[in-house]
């Protein structure tokens, strides 16, 4: 069980974009473990050949810094959360998962966003750490969290897994943290084409398949400003010097591998606000040019006042 949260409990990290604001919740600090499993190829001799990852998303040995969190903003007057996390007390085969009790909500609260205010949660795909605050247990039942929120992904992404033939763990997942929102009738379903597709005015959805059929990227635009919340296109910025490192458990690896190329081209030299899902802080900056890749260059984040 962890209790662990990512940074100070007092904190709340946020970065401004125009005329919004993005917080960061943060969730957990993932074990030291968590990089070598995830990304294989990212080995301790090609970290050690990036150096500007430490000390902020490597450690002197080479082990990358890995977190769970999600991002808050508020576009055009809708309350959104993109993606929920790992969420506390559920049954997961990742030990690093596995019934958690964190404050998340707490910060979420002193961010300015009560679970109740919450008009629309977006999941980038549906995986475990991505969906779990969908619900959390009221009574001895799984409930959504946010009962005034649409939950939001792709068609494409629900319908492949209603088609997957999943291990028990995955199925236990949709119980818990799918399946109570769905039944809920809270459960939006969007097709994405190729061009992406605006969810709200300002906020766009940006198909990049491969990690997951239906992955999405999140863009968000106000006064001229743009950010990028990346999902789990990129886990870690040694996949922006290395983009051909990719997950262990992308469904479609060479597909995952494209559609990071193709978003890191299109990000390199721009001031879009990259935002890393899983990026340990500092979690934000813009992408450059770097030797035979691209490197992160960081936006340190502000700290929102507590509500």
């Amino acid at each position: 069980m962890s209790t662990a949260p990512a940074t100070d409990q007092h904190a709340v990290p946020c970065w401004t974009v125009g005329d919004a604001t993005v917080h960061r919740i943060d969730e957990v600090a993932l074990p030291a473990a968590t990089g070598a499993w995830l990304l294989p190829g990212a080995t301790r001799d090609l970290v050690a050949g990036q150096p500007w990852l430490r000390p902020h998303f490597a450690d002197d040995e080479g082990a990358l810094r890995i977190d769970s969190h999600s991002f808050a903003v508020t576009v055009g007057g809708t309350r959104i959360l993109v993606d929920t996390g790992i969420g506390n007390g559920k049954e997961r085969a990742n030990p690093a998962w596995h019934d958690l009790h964190t404050d998340f909500l707490q910060r979420l609260t002193a961010a300015g966003f009560p679970p109740d205010s919450v008009d629309l949660v977006i999941l980038t795909h549906l995986h475990a750490d991505h969906v779990g605050w969908n619900t959390r247990q009221e009574n001895g039942e799984w409930v959504p969290t946010f009962p005034n929120a649409r939950y939001l992904t792709s068609r494409t992404e629900r319908e492949f897994w209603a088609g997957y033939d999943m291990e028990e763990a995955r199925r236990q997942m949709f119980r818990d943290s799918v399946h109570p929102v769905e039944e809920a009738g809270l459960f939006d379903l969007v097709d994405v084409p190729a061009e992406g597709v605006e969810a709200v005015p300002g906020l766009r959805l940006v198909p990049t398949p491969g990690h997951t059929p239906g992955h999405i990227a999140v863009e968000l635009t106000s006064r001229g400003r743009t950010a990028l919340i990346t999902g789990d296109c990129v886990h870690h910025p040694v996949q922006l010097a290395h983009p051909s490192v990719g997950a262990c458990v992308d469904i479609d690896p060479e597909r995952s591998q494209a559609s990071r190329r193709d978003l890191l081209a299109s990000l390199a030299g721009t001031d879009t606000l990259v935002l890393g899902t899983h990026f340990a802080p500092p979690t934000a900056g813009r992408v450059v040019a770097h030797a035979d890749g691209y490197r992160l260059l960081p936006a340190p984040a502000a700290s929102a006042p507590l509500r």
